[in-house]
């Protein structure tokens, strides 16, 4: 049986019209994330699928110690509460310390739980006991029967508001493939499934003192997890990637987002008529 989640004003369900989950990696500064999550949300507006900005205040797991990390805790969520506002948009952000989760549930109503991180019971466990919803993405390590184990977790504090991300698993050094099978083993725990399509993508430490990617594919990949019968898609814009503080390799640019959530709404709206 298929479980729904309720975030915001929206129902979130394997069977139920795909959700968005997107925005920019790291938030760059105020006015360009703004910019980017009202952009971002006029594209997707005539597709009238459920949209929830995505952000990160630090991205702690950098590859060089001279990277962007971000604003910040404190500004971060200043920044993500007044985006929320002007857009009307729900949020999803990262969480990567316990101390973090408290605060961060103030303002956001997805607390993510990054694939590096998604073992880390006391971190797992704070998030529940926000009693905000938690995605977890799996790690790149991780078979997906092992998410069992981190979805009990949530539960034992009595949080039943749990989505589970796919983002591809680690293929040797530098690289990573998306076993499509760990989207269906995923669902059979009944609680929605996400399909991150732009970290699937990446080549980490490809660049040296970067992380790689090819975001010409996650289109690619993203149809083929939609055509599944999943509850959403998990991606990474940016206005110009090739400018991006972050992550820029694999974040789409306007142009491929409307054209990448086209395509996914149209084979959404068919395999979702299947029982």
């Amino acid at each position: 049986m298929q479980k729904t989640i309720k975030v915001g004003p929206y129902q979130i369900s394997n069977n139920r019209p795909l959700i968005f989950m997107a925005g920019t990696c790291v938030i760059e500064s105020e006015k360009h994330y703004i910019d980017t999550a009202k952009k971002l949300k006029s594209i997707l507006a005539p597709f009238k699928h459920p949209y929830i900005i995505k952000a990160s205040f630090d991205k702690a797991n950098r590859t060089s110690v001279d990277a962007y990390r971000g604003p910040g805790l404190a500004k971060g969520l200043a920044i993500l509460e007044k985006a929320k506002k002007i857009t009307g948009l729900p949020a999803v952000v990262d969480v990567h310390e316990p101390w973090q989760a408290e605060e961060a549930a103030k303002v956001a109503d997805i607390l993510q739980i990054p694939a590096f991180l998604c073992r880390q019971t006391d971190l797992v466990l704070a998030c529940a006991d926000t009693g905000k919803a938690v995605n977890v993405k799996k790690g790149q390590f991780l078979a997906p029967a092992a998410m069992e184990q981190v979805i009990k977790k949530i539960e034992s504090r009595g949080n039943h508001n749990i989505l589970l991300t796919e983002r591809g698993a680690s293929f040797g050094y530098g690289d990573l493939i998306v076993d499509m099978r760990s989207l269906e083993l995923m669902k059979s725990f009944g609680y929605p499934v996400i399909f991150d399509a732009t970290h699937s993508v990446q080549k980490p430490g490809a660049l040296g003192s970067a992380t790689g990617g090819n975001r010409l594919l996650a289109p690619i990949l993203a149809k083929a997890a939609v055509a599944l019968g999943i509850a959403g898609v998990f991606f990474e814009a940016h206005p110009n990637p090739d400018k991006a503080l972050s992550d820029g390799p694999n974040s789409l640019d306007m142009a491929l987002t409307k054209k990448m959530a086209h395509q996914l709404c149209l084979i959404d709206e068919v395999v979702k008529k299947f029982k």
